[in-house]
């Protein structure tokens, strides 16, 4: 089984993620995409990323290494690479993705009953704007883009297994528990 995380940017995904891998780890290992953009901040290649050029990225595709990939802007891919899953299946995990809405469709239409697909929501745009607004380290421009694709992502929450509303981050974690601990019975 695989399970799949995917969520506007500001709902609380990675902080799901997070929950997951530190209460659960020996259970769960979180895939790492690989990407053409830089590293940010404190980022490390093979920790948030596996940072690669576009040409290896584009070699990468047509040498069939991943399982999904997107052009997600013009010229800045994302991709699961298959050898990450094998790795962290042969450990005896279970992969977590922590991905885009897109790539988690393509992720679920792929594995099908295998994946548990989970969307987390926020609230209400505006609630959402508020958190992007909140962090400090996003230009208006960027969050007026993440609101934007926001809405267009909402829509997709149709194509998951389960959607969970974090309003409130404690229930939120404990609800996405619950849901995967259904789900392997």
């Amino acid at each position: 089984m695989i399970i799949i995380l995917c969520a506007p940017s500001g709902s609380g995904k990675s902080t799901m993620v997070k929950h997951l891998l530190t209460t659960y780890p020996n259970r769960y290992e979180l895939s790492i995409s690989c990407t053409t953009r830089a590293p940010r901040g404190q980022e490390v290649n093979g920790r948030e990323y596996y940072f690669i050029t576009r040409e290896e990225f584009e070699k990468k595709i047509q040498e069939g290494a991943f399982v999904e990939h997107e052009q997600v802007y013009e010229g800045l891919y994302y991709g699961t690479l298959r050898s990450e899953i094998e790795r962290i299946q042969q450990a005896g995990h279970t992969p977590i993705f922590d991905i885009d809405v897109k790539g988690g469709i393509n992720l679920k239409r792929l594995f099908g009953d295998e994946a548990l697909s989970i969307f987390i929501a926020p609230p209400s745009i505006e609630e959402l704007s508020k958190r992007l607004h909140g962090r400090g380290d996003t230009s208006e421009e960027m969050i007026q883009k993440r609101l934007a694709k926001a809405n267009i992502e909402m829509a997709d929450a149709c194509h998951f297994d389960v959607t969970i509303v974090n309003d409130d981050l404690q229930r939120a974690k404990k609800e996405l528990e619950e849901k995967i601990a259904r789900t392997k019975e």
